[in-house]
């Protein structure tokens, strides 16, 4: 995922736009993870992870950014995929050795407002996220960023968020929907993008594969499982 943007009030409202190379599986919102009983979030099929999951329960989200900064080992080397869900049952950064993950960026929300914790491989920094709207990129909540000189205003005054992923896809990696192609005919893209609201009284999710938005259900009812169980 390389854009998470975040506006805090009742209810908070997250955004997660998903770029990955095209060519890798996923898919979309599900209840994949049995140790994690409850968490919605699409799978990464190849590594098993996830870039973004809810906790409808407890109102929380986690939705992980690729870093810069010193790759981990090789021969340690894990997927940053556990880390969305570890941070829900966490609430918070999971207590891990993060020497063997790549560098990345990691948020947590909830109705009562958003951290961010970055890891570039060698030091951990935590902030939370100040009132109003943030837009988290790969270089994190970085003011220098011209996406997030762009997209900040955006969300900041749009009404519906999902307008702005109507926008067609572009080879400009600095905007909203991109597609990209390499030199070696692969193609990186915006692939998807998921908008949360978490508030006192629920959670809305609502997922869109690029050709079209749906609602997800976060009632454990709804889902087939009995309130009580």
């Amino acid at each position: 995922m390389c854009t998470v943007i975040v506006k805090t009030g009742d209810p908070l409202t997250l955004l997660g736009v998903r770029d990955e190379f095209a060519d890798r599986p996923w898919q979309g919102p599900g209840e994949y993870w049995p140790d994690h009983p409850g968490v919605i979030g699409g799978r990464d099929l190849e590594a098993g992870g996830t870039w973004l999951a809810v906790d409808p329960v407890t109102r929380r989200a986690a939705a992980l950014l690729n870093g810069w900064g010193r790759p981990a080992d090789e021969s340690t080397r894990t997927s940053r995929g556990d880390l969305p869900l570890l941070a829900l049952d966490a609430d918070g950064l999971p207590d891990v050795d993060l020497t063997r993950y790549d560098p990345f960026h990691l948020v947590l929300a909830s109705p009562a407002g958003a951290w961010l914790w970055s890891w570039d491989g060698e030091a951990v920094t935590s902030a939370r996220l100040p009132d109003g709207t943030s837009v988290i990129v790969n270089s994190g909540l970085d003011e220098a960023s011209p996406k997030v000189a762009a997209l900040r205003p955006l969300f900041d005054a749009a009404i519906d968020w999902r307008a702005p992923m109507a926008a067609d896809p572009t080879d400009d990696l600095d905007a909203l929907v991109i597609r990209h192609e390499l030199p070696d005919g692969r193609v990186y893209a915006t692939l998807s993008a998921t908008l949360l609201t978490l508030g006192e009284d629920g959670v809305g999710y609502d997922f869109s594969d690029l050709t079209g938005w749906n609602s997800v259900s976060t009632s454990r009812v709804d889902r087939g499982v009995s309130p009580h169980g």
